[in-house]
């Protein structure tokens, strides 16, 4: 590999300032506490006064992090959001991720501009489907993760057993930092392998305010707590004999997972958790572009288009393009080029991100998420950059799984029809497809079925247009090229459909169909990704 350019002298700043930059996601199961957990993170680090869970009673606060309509009637998140708060004299990035299996592709696109994950688990459900498929894409992108067993004021599976489970279904060796004294649904704190003393469990009413904590040598812990406290520590005694402890190179290398117990509802070990991002995640570091060549957080300005988002200001019906900071400093007004199309674009609208809330700022730095209003000719995964050219991989796109035709209830609602499909698309709430030869009635492509009904929901309250959606019995796709296109036009069973790009899928009703083909015309292309 070879070293970018270095920056002028303005941009060096980049190198400190990206030093106290720390950008995570968080992943998990639904249900496993994500959101409460997100929205504790912000409370502790007085971005907000009081807190409230997502399915909080009426009267309560919503989670600041759930902001779409749909997402406060069902109490879940469906898309990401950005958080960027500060605490301990850093900037912290938080990248709120989909809690629904059916929106894992915007949790791809999320996970790209992160430099760590928190994995949060139920100590009652443990590793479940969709936190192993998220683990699997933090661990394609090398991302170190850190481990949050959460809910263990409620009754749940032995924390040993969870250990297990975690080293044996994902392959991720936990090192413990936190060890509960007290089994689920009867906690009675935790044993801070760091000092050796109980950090008490105390629960704050409703979870409103940060939890007191009160800290309690290993002596007056024994005396107190007796036999809870003397299982802890044999616990942990017998962790130390098989290695079970935080080892910072296994960590950044995402073999090992530093371990911390708690219950984010009542608040208790978000302290815990919110002082490791600070203390043992990586701050920004430098990437390579697609010749290979390395761009450090202190050379010329460069950042990549993670997320688009419509309509995050319903007055406004606005367009924001998220981008992460990826080297060098940016300054709102600057002009930078894009290098999918080689155009200059100007950054005079740029704003910082809390949830919905947002507010002007004039610079960012490495590890920053910067929201860009109204860039209309921006697409996931473009590059930006300032100075010498550059062009980051390519945000992965995941292949549709299920299909749907798409029409407008009333005629005279097709332009509104036609925009929000295109807003949508460019999103990647759906893949927008279209037959190049025949019906041009679109076709929306879904890796989950919910990914449908916020598609409905969506172009009726923002764009005005209600629709019929009628599935299709196609379940299996290809990628292919115009000369087997035209040959499987005549084939039953089978459709060609174009995306916005030009790239050509066949849609097959079964994948025994596509194995048939594949069989019988080996010289057909046929490729499974769809990227």
């Amino acid at each position: 590999m070879t070293l970018a350019t270095p920056a002028p002298p303005p941009a060096r700043d980049a190198v400190s300032q990206s030093a106290r930059r720390r950008t995570f996601a968080i992943i998990s199961h639904p249900d496993a506490g994500k959101t409460t957990l997100t929205e504790k993170f912000l409370l502790y680090s007085g971005a907000v006064a009081e807190a409230g869970a997502v399915k909080a009673r009426a009267g309560r606060r919503r989670a600041r992090s759930d902001w779409m309509e749909m997402e406060r009637e069902r109490g879940i998140s469906i898309t990401s959001t950005v958080l960027q708060f500060r605490y301990r004299g850093h900037v912290l990035n938080l990248l709120d991720t989909p809690g629904h299996r059916d929106f894992s592709e915007d949790t791809y696109r999320v996970l790209a501009a992160a430099d760590a994950a928190i994995m949060v688990l139920d100590v009652a459900k443990g590793i479940e489907e969709q936190t192993r498929k998220l683990f699997e894409v933090c661990r394609s992108r090398g991302l170190p993760i850190l481990t949050f067993v959460n809910k263990y004021d409620r009754p749940g599976r032995d924390p040993l057993e969870l250990l297990d489970e975690i080293e044996e279904q994902i392959s991720l060796r936990p090192t413990p930092v936190t060890w509960p004294v007290g089994i689920p649904g009867d906690f009675r704190g935790v044993l801070d392998r760091r000092t050796g003393e109980l950090v008490r469990y105390v629960r704050t009413v409703g979870g409103s305010t940060a939890a007191p904590e009160e800290v309690v040598e290993p002596g007056r812990a024994a005396r107190e707590e007796g036999g809870e406290w003397e299982r802890a520590a044999e616990t942990c005694a017998l962790l130390d004999e098989v290695g079970a402890t935080f080892d910072e190179a296994s960590f950044a290398a995402g073999e090992a997972s530093p371990l911390f117990v708690g219950s984010a509802l009542t608040n208790f070990g978000v302290r815990h958790l919110l002082d490791a991002v600070v203390d043992l995640a990586p701050a920004p570091g430098p990437r390579a572009d697609l010749d290979g060549v390395v761009h450090p957080v202190g050379s010329s300005f460069s950042g990549q288009v993670f997320k688009i988002q419509a309509n995050m200001d319903p007055a406004h019906r606005d367009r924001v393009a998220f981008v992460r900071v990826c080297s060098g400093r940016f300054e709102r007004g600057m002009v930078v080029t894009q290098s999918s199309t080689g155009k200059l674009f100007a950054t005079k609208y740029a704003t910082s991100v809390l949830a919905s809330e947002r507010s002007t700022i004039d610079e960012a730095f490495p590890g920053d998420v910067v929201g860009l209003v109204n860039a209309g000719d921006l697409r996931i995964g473009d590059t930006l950059y300032d100075g010498d050219p550059v062009a980051y991989p390519p945000i992965a796109t995941f292949a549709p799984e299920l299909f749907a035709s798409v029409r407008a209830l009333s005629t005279d609602r097709h332009k509104q029809l036609r925009r929000g499909l295109d807003a949508l698309d460019e999103e990647g709430v759906v893949q927008l497809l279209v037959d190049p030869v025949g019906d041009r009635t679109p076709v929306l492509g879904v890796v989950g079925q919910m990914q449908f009904e916020v598609a409905a929901h969506r172009l009726e309250h923002e764009f005005g247009a209600v629709v019929e959606l009628s599935p299709t019995a196609y379940r299996a796709v290809r990628k292919t090229d115009e000369a087997t296109a035209g040959l499987l036009r005549g084939e039953p069973g089978s459709r060609i459909l174009a995306r916005r790009d030009g790239t050509l899928l066949a849609l097959f009703e079964s994948e025994h169909w596509v194995a048939r083909l594949e069989s019988d015309h080996p010289e057909w292309c046929l490729e499974r990704s769809v990227v």
